[in-house]
Order: structure tokens, then C-alpha cells, then sequence
């Protein structure tokens, strides 16, 4: 097929455009994939990366990891295979803290600091709103967790 092309191109414009039909295209960049399967929940290590080039100048890299930075110590979301493009949706920060600890309550207004232990109700990295139980009094509210793995409340 491609030689059919490129023996038209040349027939119809003189060989003029017989180059640009057997040139590879040109590299649009790079892009990390795996060197092995992967599976939901496990961590990804820097070992397990590669950088590959991109040859398809038309492929949008905006969604897939373009620098192991991306991805490294992140946790898969779902399987990933060796050689395939890695969605920036198919992995996920490292929880801080697992469904069912016991962690700290913070709540800080001004001077006023109060803390507590609870247990959570669901997993969560940073930046997370997740919900925890007073192991004391029962009752359920809803905190963020923070980078040191506290959960911190606020006023309502």
C-alpha cells in the first residue's frame, strides 16, 4: 500500500513529495511507560518506568505522564501494562492515612486549640475531605487531612 502511495505521489507531482511519504515523523515528544504489568494498589517505582518516544505528532500528551515525576510513588488505579501510555487518571497519591486508624483530630480557631482521637471511616492522602467517628462520643464528621496525617476540622 505505501509503495502504491509513494509511486502516485511521485507520478503526480514529479517526486516532488516523495520525501515527506517515506520520512518518519517527526518526534512529538516523550511519554512514560511501564517496563511490566502493574496492578490496582500496588506502588509505582522509578524502576518499573521508561521513557519512550512519541512519533505520532497528532497524539494529545496533555493526559498521559509525560516525566516519571508524574508517576513515581503514586499507586495504580487499575492495571497498567508494559509499553502503554500512563493515564494521569489511572494513578493516585499514596493514602496518609488507611480506613479504620486511629488518628488525631485537630480543631484550631485562633488560640483555641482542641483536639481529639478518631477513627477513620475512609482512606485519604492530603488535601483529602474524608469522614472519621469520635471514638469517645460516636458521632461522625467530616476533616482534612493534612500532610503530617492529622485530620483538621472546622467550625460550621
Amino acid at each position: 500500500m505505501m509503495a502504491r502511495l509513494t509511486s502516485y505521489a511521485a507520478l503526480m507531482t514529479g517526486g516532488m513529495l516523495l520525501a515527506s511519504f517515506c520520512a518518519p515523523a517527526s518526534a512529538g515528544g516523550v511519554a512514560i511507560v511501564t517496563t511490566k504489568v502493574i496492578y490496582p494498589g500496588e506502588i509505582i517505582s522509578p524502576q518499573a518506568l521508561e521513557e519512550v518516544p512519541v512519533t505520532n505528532r497528532t497524539r494529545d500528551l496533555s493526559t498521559v505522564a509525560t516525566f516519571v515525576e508524574q508517576v513515581d510513588g503514586k499507586v495504580a488505579k487499575r492495571t497498567l501494562l508494559p509499553g502503554h501510555f500512563i493515564d494521569i487518571n489511572a494513578v493516585r497519591d499514596a493514602y496518609l492515612v488507611e480506613q479504620g486508624a486511629a488518628v488525631q483530630v485537630m480543631f484550631v480557631q485562633g488560640p483555641l486549640t482542641i483536639s481529639a482521637t478518631a477513627m477513620t471511616l475512609q482512606p485519604g492522602s492530603a488535601g483529602d475531605q474524608i469522614k472519621v467517628r469520635n471514638i469517645d462520643s460516636g458521632t461522625t464528621f467530616s476533616g482534612t487531612v493534612m500532610a503530617d496525617g492529622t485530620i483538621r476540622v472546622g467550625a460550621t
